[in-house]
């Protein structure tokens, strides 16, 4: 029998979606990378797995990313599960308990908005490897002094003259795993073009390049604000559109934007190597 799933995004930043709600679902890193595959598999940036939920929320989410590693949260992924929970429900509103803490979301319009929480500013939270001020990370690459913010999962942020010129591919990896990050990092580069419009583009740890990342572009406005770059709300314009954030008095960190369903289908089983038989 095949296993049922939805493919959903979020400005591009696209996700694999199985409900295990109702019967446990368990991938293998090697099930995980598979099924990530732009060519031989379904082809996303992160899995998605809803299970019943183990403290006040309504449902768990866990995010395995196209190498097969875990992720703590993912913010497009959040609005896109909101989504699903508001069509079955009729709910205008929904809290997910993710392993990055429960985040609360709720209609905006036709759009969703997701209460992200605070940002970790301190370094050990971040981690870094070492003390640092991370509103100016002693980090010198092709690129350099990132402010260091985390969102349930570690960021970067570079502010650039261009973002549009910076050759992402190139110096995501030795970003990503440079030794003053040991979790590894998301990389963002951003461009200020105004008090409230950021042109952002990211490398996502563990995939690539990606149309979208909700966390990095909490992340980068916090840093902009941090510096004084920006007021606290801005719209941050990402290469598959825009998402509007806003850094509440309380700390919190509100992303708002669009999530849409592309299709539904089914797995066959024999595209994981966790079930094929061993002769496969």
């Amino acid at each position: 029998m095949g296993i049922p799933f939805r493919k959903m995004h979020g400005l591009g930043n696209d996700f694999v979606v199985f409900d295990a709600r109702n019967q446990a679902f368990a991938l293998s890193k090697a099930d995980a990378v598979a099924i990530a595959d732009r060519r031989a598999g379904v082809g996303c940036d992160t899995i998605v797995i809803l299970e019943p939920a183990e403290g006040k929320a309504d449902l768990r989410a866990r995010f395995i990313n196209a190498d097969g590693g875990d992720v703590s949260t993912c913010g497009n992924a959040s609005r896109c599960i909101a989504s699903l929970l508001f069509a079955e429900t009729g709910w205008d509103t929904a809290r997910i308990e993710t392993a990055a803490g429960v985040l609360e979301c709720w209609r905006a319009g036709d759009d969703v908005s997701v209460d992200m929480g605070w940002p970790r500013l301190d370094w050990r939270e971040i981690p870094l490897a070492e003390p640092a001020d991370t509103l100016h990370l002693p980090f010198v690459s092709a690129l350099k002094d990132p402010v260091g913010v985390s969102m349930g999962n570690p960021h970067a942020v570079f502010f650039v003259d261009d973002a549009e010129a910076v050759d992402l591919p190139a110096i995501g990896p030795g970003i990503e795993h440079a030794p003053l990050f040991p979790e590894r990092v998301n990389v963002e580069v951003a461009t200020v073009l105004s008090p409230d419009r950021i042109r952002m583009r990211v490398w996502e740890r563990g995939v690539g390049v990606t149309q979208a990342c909700g966390s990095g572009a909490c992340a980068t406005l916090v840093a902009a604000a941090r510096r004084g770059l920006t007021g606290r709300k801005a719209t941050l314009a990402l290469d598959g559109g825009d998402l509007v954030i806003e850094w509440r008095h309380d700390d919190h960190v509100i992303m708002t934007g669009p999530a849409v369903t592309s299709f539904v289908g089914e797995i066959d089983e024999a595209l994981l190597p966790s079930r094929r038989s061993p002769s496969e």
